[in-house]
């Protein structure tokens, strides 16, 4: 008799078998760089620890980062950045306190992360002790912070299971991991809820931008004011603006009515916008005559390579725009509406810049996630219609008249408020969270004193901050790189957030 495994069963056994694999050929390949040195094939390791490290897997994640270093740096505290991307904006900083190295791509990067001798290891990335990354057994304590105000459990499986200190945005999120936590019986975690700290970081600058447009508007309101010679004109002024005072209507010329933004931004998979819908949805966009503008997750581009290579062929010359800025703060800033599915960038661009979203009708297949070990439904799910208008299939065809109605009608200013409360807490006081809560570990693991010694110290001394690593670095650059993380295949990235911050 054949023996039947549902299909989420079966897809829960097929990512653990594959875990399995990738940890066994890790291991080996691990144990022979160990092998070098422990027998005297390479020099012998500085023992010094350093006190800090953040690794970032992709330069995409630096908003993230960006605020909780620049609160780091502030304080004189002593760190050190590891980042797999060479062109990564932080090395246009300029810190004192704080250094930065490329540590490559791939294996490359991996056998130096595994090999690290630090007290504290900070990071975005998911996955820890999983697949090619691994605890180092010098390093003390492992934190990691989501890139997203989302559901922490989005992630492959056993994302966040072997870190010891999550920093979390809402209080759902620490229901989400004490269940996963009694499920696998696994130790509790340090959880601290800490707020959104790119979050915050774009709310400052759409304050400050507009305020900027808003004195350049007054400033050329003035200008044009007293170019006014003639007494018609000033009193059609003065009436003018004796109606915008009285609440009336001011008739507009079809020159004041803007061409319309539509930005398409969809998380990546089989259950993301464009693998489901692809076509059927930019060809009717297109007909609405409105600048569309389509940013893919970034891993789209090698998830789904052959998918983006299709489409960006198939709609070469049509007006359809693509955007791959590394920071996408422009592109939702200037869009009048935004189209997604289920990605994280709908929070960035509904709770930060308040404005109206269509999200598509896009069930994920929960099976290769953490979310499939729990019975409550995801917190997305819930909040998404409360503040969003879902977009149907059958609703293509008039699309024009929904884009137009959401934008006319948008969903109130109170559900957005809510959801704020429960994705967002501490507004504008993350980076200062984050950095408490580092320095609260320092002292608790005897390195507080390093960065306290330091802040009247105007000199970073950045060659004890390397030395640690300086012996293994020259081994590793001899070294195979392997695969690039990012490409298809046992990777750390591709067990991320499929909600991730889109990169954003």
């Amino acid at each position: 008799m054949l023996l039947y495994i549902d299909p989420g069963t079966g897809g829960m056994l097929f990512t653990i078998l594959i875990g399995l694999m990738g940890g066994v050929i890790y291991f080996f390949s691990s144990l022979f760089v160990k092998l070098k040195y422990s027998v005297g094939g390479g020099k012998k390791q500085d023992t010094k620890k350093v006190p800090l490290v953040f690794f970032c897997d992709h330069k995409r994640y630096w908003n993230t980062y960006e605020p909780i270093l620049d609160e780091l740096e502030r304080r004189g505290v002593k760190a050190q950045f590891l980042t797999m991307s060479e062109d990564d904006p932080f090395f246009k900083k300029e810190y004192q306190y704080i250094s930065g190295e490329f540590i490559g791509t791939g294996n490359k990067a991996f056998s130096k992360l595994n090999l690290l001798n630090a007290g504290i290891v900070f990071s975005t990335t998911p996955g820890l002790d999983v697949l090619q990354w691994k605890r180092s057994r010098k390093a003390d304590y492992y934190i990691h912070i989501p890139h997203a105000c989302s559901d922490i459990t989005i992630y492959h499986m056993f994302g966040i299971d072997y870190f010891d200190a999550i920093l979390l945005s809402g209080e759902y999120q620490i229901e989400q991991v004490r269940e996963l936590e009694r499920l696998r019986n696994l130790p509790a975690k340090e959880l601290e809820l800490v707020g959104v700290p790119y979050m915050d970081m774009m709310r400052e600058r759409l304050e400050c931008a507009e305020n900027l447009a808003s004195n350049s508007a007054v400033s050329a309101e003035l200008s044009d004011s007293i170019s006014m010679n003639d007494s018609t004109a000033s009193e059609d002024l003065i009436v003018e603006e004796k109606n915008d005072i009285e609440g009336k209507p001011v008739e507009k010329t079809a020159t004041d009515t803007k061409q319309r933004t539509i930005l398409v931004a969809p998380s990546w998979g089989e259950s993301g916008l464009l693998s489901k819908y692809g076509e059927k949805l930019l060809d009717e966009l297109l007909k609405t005559g409105y600048r569309i503008i389509v940013r893919p997750h970034p891993q789209s581009f090698t998830a789904e390579k052959e998918l983006m290579d299709r489409l960006m062929k198939q709609y070469e010359n049509t007006g359809l725009e693509w955007n791959r800025d590394n920071d996408n703060f422009n592109v939702l800033r200037s869009a009048d509406l935004m189209i997604s599915d289920f990605s994280g960038v709908i929070f960035d661009y509904s709770l930060v810049f308040d404005k109206p979203f269509l999200y598509a009708e896009s069930k994920m297949d929960k099976a290769p996630y953490d979310c499939a070990w729990i019975e409550k439904e995801l917190w997305v799910y819930d909040v998404l219609p409360r503040i969003g208008t879902k977009l149907c299939e059958e609703d293509f065809g008039r699309i024009k008249d929904v884009i137009d109605e959401c934008i006319t009608n948008p969903k109130g200013a109170e559900a957005r408020e809510q959801a704020r409360r429960e994705t967002w807490v501490h507004i504008g006081e993350s980076s200062v969270r984050v950095a408490d809560f580092i320095e609260k570990k320092l002292h608790e693991l005897d390195y507080g004193k390093v960065s306290k010694e330091d802040l009247n110290n105007k000199e970073l001394n950045e060659k004890d901050l390397s030395n640690c690593n300086k012996e293994l670095n020259k081994e590793q650059n001899n070294a195979q790189t392997g695969e690039e993380h990012t490409k298809e295949g046992l990777t750390n990235t591709e067990s991320g957030n499929v909600l991730g911050k889109e990169e954003a």
